[in-house]
């Protein structure tokens, strides 16, 4: 079984670079990178845990409808406050309102993971870091924002840019606010029997 997966292809159900980057640092390098392309909108009343880990098993087992022989991991991230499910920023305001509602506040990030392997078997895993922000004044937020550093992200910033200052406690995975919580996707990995040299 371990000389077999040693062959085995992995492909990255994600288009995120910071989540090539990550897997990269653990000394694993998938053959393909075949984004799922989802319509990621929460469904009505879907609780931010539930919502991160649904997204992540449906990218990764329609990604691996198009890849039957390989091992796909699917992710997604969400930044929520209490219960609300903070936006992937698309505009200036939108990443100012995220914030807002951050400063000053406590706040989870949860990380959805799932591994599908050759012939459908599946493992799915939900991170969970607590990260408390600082009280942020107006021109902190305005030089941020100027930086265009939250473009595209959960919660309106990046913890592995100039938004590390902003933090003032973290309790968990740190790579799983970056994008992929590493000791969960390698656990997921191996116990699926994916080796790697």
């Amino acid at each position: 079984m371990v000389e077999e997966s040693l062959n085995s292809t992995l492909v990255l159900a994600s288009a995120s670079p910071r989540r090539l980057d990550l897997l990269a640092q653990i000394g694993i390098v998938p053959d393909a990178i075949d984004p799922a392309d989802l319509d990621e909108t929460p469904l009505a009343g879907e609780l931010p845990a539930a919502h991160a880990v649904r997204l992540a098993r449906d990218k990764a087992l329609l990604v691996a409808e198009r890849h039957a022989d390989a091992f796909v991991v699917g992710a997604d991230t969400v930044v929520a406050c209490g219960r609300r499910i903070l936006p992937k920023a698309e505009a200036p305001v939108q990443a100012g309102h995220c914030l807002r509602l951050l400063s000053g506040r406590r706040h989870r990030v949860l990380g959805g993971i799932c591994v599908v392997a050759p012939g459908g078997r599946l493992a799915t895993r939900l991170v969970t870091t607590t990260v408390t922000f600082k009280r942020l004044d107006e021109r902190e937020m305005a030089d941020y924002l100027a930086g265009g550093e939250w473009q595209g992200k959960a919660g309106g910033y990046a913890i592995q840019g100039h938004a590390a200052v902003f933090v003032r406690h973290l309790a968990g995975s740190y790579s799983n606010v970056v994008g992929l919580a590493l000791h969960e996707t390698h656990g997921l990995l191996h116990g699926l029997g994916y080796g790697h040299p």
